[in-house]
């Protein structure tokens, strides 16, 4: 049984608890209707201009918004929601956006080859977490349409360690409005789309600030959007100090770049 809790009832310590232990937690209702309608409206225009991936990791029917938040502003509220700053705050303490990309899988398109997304990164294992991220559903996720793949408590494997036929892979079936969480040691993995209607999502990874973020969000999304964006989004895309001083800009704090107007 996939683990899921309320958003409305749910605490960032509780949420941070279930992710560390289980490796994943799906909260329900971070998102209106509303606002899961207005993003999905918008991300179909972006996609419009989108083209499909350039190998299998991508997903050669797939479409992948890369650089987010210079594309939409239907996403800048659910970056800095209350309840993921919180759990976010107990899982990693430090940190900021690294990986924030839109996600069609159209028809036809093939399983993913289940992968971590810390891998990236070349630390010694085991290691503390040191990236989160968040799956956003725009439709109905299933087993038939694409929906994330996970080998559950996969996060706690021991160095080296790949998944066999015999380890259960488990399909996050979600609803739009829902989350899922699941920390960047998690084996996972898109889903074969059987259908004949896309199926579109949003993840918002995150990575602890003293490590580099995937997508160079200072160059991808312009200063002068930026400077419309909220202070703690600002900060999530990279203008930010990882303490003491890590990320200075000419000595300074990098946020002085956006007040100065260059």
């Amino acid at each position: 049984m996939m683990t899921t809790m309320p958003g409305a009832t749910a605490t960032g310590r509780d949420v941070a608890r279930r992710l560390t232990e289980d490796g994943y937690v799906i909260v329900s209702g971070l998102m209106t209707a509303d606002d899961v309608g207005i993003a999905r409206a918008d991300l179909g225009r972006v996609l419009e201009a989108t083209r499909t991936g350039r190998n299998a990791f991508e997903g050669f029917t797939t479409q992948r918004v890369y650089a987010l938040f210079a594309k939409t502003r239907t996403f800048d509220q659910a970056a800095i929601h209350p309840l993921l700053l919180k759990v976010l705050d107990q899982v990693l303490v430090h940190y900021q956006l690294s990986a924030p990309v839109g996600i069609c899988i159209g028809p036809g398109e093939q399983a993913q080859i289940l992968h971590r997304d810390d891998s990236v990164y070349p630390l010694p294992q085991p290691h503390p977490p040191v990236v989160v991220n968040t799956m956003w559903p725009l439709d109905e996720f299933t087993e038939e349409n694409g929906a994330t793949r996970f080998v559950p408590g996969s996060h706690r494997w021991e160095p080296g360690r790949q998944p066999s036929a015999e380890d259960p892979v488990v399909t996050a079936t979600m609803t739009p409005g829902s989350v899922m969480f699941y920390l960047g040691g998690l084996w996972h993995g898109g889903g074969a789309n059987r259908t004949g209607q896309p199926r579109l999502g949003v993840i918002l990874e995150y990575v602890a600030a003293w490590l580099r973020p995937q997508e160079n969000l200072c160059l991808a999304v312009p200063r002068g959007v930026v400077r419309q964006l909220p202070e703690r989004l600002q900060e999530l895309l990279g203008y930010n100090i990882f303490p003491p001083f890590l990320g200075y800009v000419d000595g300074s704090h990098p946020r002085k770049v956006l007040s100065a107007g260059e």
